[in-house]
């Protein structure tokens, strides 16, 4: 409740009435002689001050357990737990499939979930303690975060194939600037595009977006059937791109290459079952 702002939105979440988590609220109250929360308006709610301080202890105290529990169960063993993960869609979908079933097939009885969130969202459910690890560009995980790096990506300018700039020898931003582009939205999280149009902007040039994708698989498809070009942040080897007819043109003069990184918070380095899956995940496990 006290994150959602709203009992119809914290029942959803936890599956309870939400009548049910009223009564618990008012009955924590009473125990603590306090008001806990205040209506802020139509269906809104926030915390008194109170109501934060006792917040930010439950939580301190639930991050505490959940360590201790860890840190109780051996690594070697590893016999229960719980771990989420949250990542891109496709990170989720191709890159760890396999990643996912070697864990499982180790540890059947930890109760891992896996989460489909944008780069910003995983940075930021990391950061509130909501989950325990998360997949990011290294370049945009912030500094209060860790950053562990998985796999390298580079930045390469999508084109169809036999497409007129598969014959130049080196691209520029003018060449680029001359075709209908697909890029991704123009959020905080995305800075190949924010990077690129700062390119545009210093050789004033004009250019146009036809189309705005977040996801690599959904522009390669527009692309391949000419809509336009697009930048993409891609992992070289990544299956679906090399069944359709596409050529990748290298931008290293522009953009530098990154990494998938595995983002965990400083202060609760994962341990027992969240560090057992980290170590399948960069393969340091034998198997």
């Amino acid at each position: 409740m006290a994150k959602l702002q709203s009992f119809t939105r914290a029942g959803e979440a936890t599956f309870r009435t939400q009548s049910a988590l009223s009564q618990q609220i008012k009955a924590l109250e009473a125990e603590l002689d306090a008001p806990l929360i205040e209506r802020i308006g139509r269906g809104r709610l926030r915390l008194t001050p109170t109501g934060e301080k006792f917040f930010a202890f439950a939580e301190s105290v639930l991050k505490q357990y959940d360590q201790v529990k860890e840190e109780l169960n051996p690594v070697q063993e590893c016999p229960q737990g719980a771990a989420q993960a949250r990542r891109p869609y496709t990170t989720l979908y191709h890159l760890f499939p396999s990643k996912v079933q070697e864990y499982t097939k180790r540890f059947p009885d930890v109760e891992l979930t896996l989460l489909d969130r944008t780069q910003d969202k995983v940075i930021r459910l990391v950061r509130d303690g909501d989950v325990d690890i998360g997949l990011a560009l290294e370049s945009s995980v912030p500094d209060d975060l860790l950053a562990i790096r998985w796999k390298r990506v580079d930045t390469v300018l999508m084109v169809p194939a036999e497409h007129p700039l598969t014959s130049k020898k080196r691209i520029t931003i003018k060449q680029i600037a001359g075709y209908p582009l697909i890029l991704p939205p123009r959020e905080r999280s995305y800075q190949g595009r924010r990077q690129l149009e700062a390119y545009f902007q210093e050789a004033g040039l004009s250019y146009r977006v036809i189309m705005e994708s977040s996801n690599v698989e959904l522009t390669s498809v527009y692309v391949e059937m000419g809509l336009g070009i697009s930048l993409a942040t891609v992992v070289r080897d990544l299956p679906v791109l090399k069944q359709r007819k596409l050529d990748f043109l290298p931008l290293d003069r522009y953009f530098k290459p990154d990494h998938i990184a595995v983002v965990m918070r400083k202060s609760g380095f994962a341990a027992g079952c969240r560090s057992v899956f980290i170590d399948v995940l960069l393969e340091r496990l034998e198997s």
